[in-house]
């Protein structure tokens, strides 16, 4: 990702002392949720950091490049497969873009901010590697939002959760009418983190592959409670 334009960071307020990271999806860039920023009315400062995905050729799209966290060879399933093998998933692409969020953790933590001040943001693709990121950090982190996603990797995630990890809470939302990730692997995910021992705040609306309003707000009350 050395190629990559930088990220985009906004400050809601002075001295920020969170920090939210904020993946967008397959085929848009940093720019995407960068509105957000404006229309979360949040009890304290928070740096915003909307990195970009990079760009490469995507095979479900016919092979065109365009910003991708990784690489697409199938629709995704129905259901999660927790068994077996992570067949047909970019594994490789997976973890670059996990390591491009931990360096900007990192980032945050050289900033001063404290690990547990900094959440993980994402929808679609963006929401898969974050919440693949937040299960295998050693420390917890303050939060982690998967918006319309999935557990990627998920037979590997046993093996490779960290315990201290355990004590990040995840909010998780779904359209229920999702044409591009089915509604039951998001809910097949949830139930897959809560027995991995994950607390997770679980929100469903009467929308599609989308954001909605009333899920702003949503995130915005959940949010509130964690931002101390």
């Amino acid at each position: 990702m050395a190629s990559n334009p930088p990220p985009i960071i906004l400050q809601s307020g002075k001295n920020p002392k969170h920090s939210i990271i904020w993946l967008h999806g397959l085929g848009a860039d940093g720019q995407d949720f960068v509105p957000i920023a404006d229309e979360l009315n949040l009890p304290v400062a928070v740096r915003y950091i909307f990195p970009h995905a990079p760009m490469r050729p995507v095979t479900i799209n016919g092979g065109f490049v365009m910003r991708a966290w990784y690489d697409i060879t199938q629709q995704p399933p129905s259901a999660l497969t927790r068994t077996g093998s992570d067949a047909h998933q970019d594994a490789a692409g997976i973890r670059a873009s996990q390591a491009a969020v931990e360096s900007l953790i990192k980032q945050e933590v050289a900033n001063g901010i404290a690990p547990g001040n900094i959440f993980l943001a994402g929808f679609s693709q963006g929401g898969a590697i974050v919440l693949h990121t937040a299960l295998r950090q050693p420390t917890p982190l303050g939060g982690v939002l998967a918006l319309s996603t999935y557990l990627p990797l998920a037979a590997s995630t046993p093996d490779e959760m960290q315990a201290g990890a355990r004590a990040t809470p995840v909010f998780m939302a779904h359209g229920r009418s999702d044409p591009v990730i089915p509604f039951t692997l998001g809910s097949a995910s949830r139930e897959a983190l809560l027995e991995f021992g994950y607390a997770v705040e679980w929100h469903e609306y009467a929308m599609q592959h989308s954001v909605c309003e009333e899920e702003l707000r949503d995130i915005e009350a959940w949010l509130a409670k964690r931002l101390v």
